[in-house]
């Protein structure tokens, strides 16, 4: 039995990692949950996996910290969305504890922060996210120094085929209504302007070590392909299975090993299509802006997170409307200076110079 800790166990992905835990009750014992609020699924998993340690993202930073620091924890699960567990991310490094990562925005705000501490302390990191676990499988077995480019796959959203103006007319429910993914409402709206694609294409960038420029991004609605690489002889790998979240978090809990899983598997006859088309960065530009700032690096990157973070919040509390979103990522993208290097202490200051800024 292996002691995990679950860092946003109340969200999306976390719920899921308990269904996995759930499904193979002899690997892991859940030792630690954190979560946003005291609600009653909270409470239903302190009932049901009886943790040693339960955290409130209102305790504070240090809690977190503390509770992927303690001996007995092996493994931490990072699933909060933001930044919220950048420090206890590092700490869980620093700790040597085993990685499994959801939260992109660590690595988005941190990457270079975060690949040097793995370097340092030699520790493993497992992606969740379905298109990085894709890759990774893709890379199995392969010299890296033969990859053409990865292709990362999106849906494309709830609003793909829409048009500019069309865009101007969105409510909530339906930025909220994933075609595919079922989803917490911050990734919702990240899919939905395909900022969550540009984050991805980020991560990429830091967890696999290849430029941006050999990171391509391919629209595909049917979510059946989790992403591909292709290599210099020409051949492509891509890994396929159902749209669901549990397929990854359990290739990573398990890695490497492939037990049989519970749930229902794809059946490659019922496939009609499997299409592909490129992103219209004309009218969602917010996966160039995520490019563009992983280009100019140091605390870009960080910036145009933390301005996604403050408009995402400011549209879920209807105080802009859906186009809004990428406007207000752009007017950081040109006027936040970047500081390169940065520490930890002011990549977390950068959010109170964008909201500044923002006011």
């Amino acid at each position: 039995m292996k002691n995990i800790v679950i860092l946003g166990s109340t969200g999306s992905v976390g719920k899921q990692v308990l269904e996995v835990i759930r499904a193979h009750p002899r690997k892991y014992e859940v030792v630690g949950i954190a979560a946003k609020d005291k609600t009653s699924e909270l409470t239903s998993q302190i009932k049901e996996f009886k943790p040693r340690v339960v955290v409130l993202e209102e305790n504070g930073q240090k809690s977190l910290e503390k509770l992927v620091s303690y001996p007995w924890v092996d493994s931490v699960v990072v699933a909060i969305p933001g930044t919220v567990a950048l420090g206890a991310t590092l700490k869980a490094i620093e700790k040597k504890k085993r990685i499994f990562l959801a939260t992109k925005e660590v690595l988005v705000a941190a990457g270079p922060l975060i690949n040097k501490a793995f370097k340092k302390y030699k520790i493993q990191l497992l992606p969740l996210d379905s298109e990085h676990s894709a890759i990774f499988q893709c890379l199995q077995g392969e010299d890296k120094r033969t990859v053409k480019k990865i292709i990362l796959t999106c849906s494309g959203g709830p609003f793909r085929n829409w048009g500019k103006e069309d865009l101007k007319k969105v409510k909530k429910e339906q930025v909220l209504s994933h075609p595919v993914w079922k989803m917490g409402p911050k990734i919702a709206v990240d899919s939905a302007t395909l900022m969550n694609k540009g984050f991805e294409v980020l991560e990429a960038h830091y967890l696999f070590g290849l430029p941006l420029e050999k990171i391509e991004v391919l629209i595909h609605p049917e979510g059946v392909i989790h992403s591909m690489v292709e290599f210099n002889d020409g051949t492509i790998k891509a890994l396929l299975s159902r749209p669901d979240m549990k397929l990854p978090i359990q290739y990573a809990l398990f890695y490497p090993q492939r037990p049989k899983n519970p749930w229902k598997n794809l059946d490659l006859a019922e496939i009609k299509n499997l299409s592909f088309q490129k992103p219209d960065i004309k009218t969602f530009p917010c996966l160039n802006y995520a490019y563009l700032a992983g280009k100019i690096g140091g605390t870009m990157p960080a910036a145009i997170n933390f301005a996604d973070e403050i408009a995402v919040e400011m549209f879920l509390e209807d105080k802009i409307i859906f186009c809004d979103i990428p406007k207000i990522i752009e007017k950081i993208l040109k006027t936040h200076k970047p500081i390169f290097n940065p520490s930890l202490r002011k990549i977390l200051m950068v959010k109170d110079c964008v909201r500044d800024k923002l006011k």
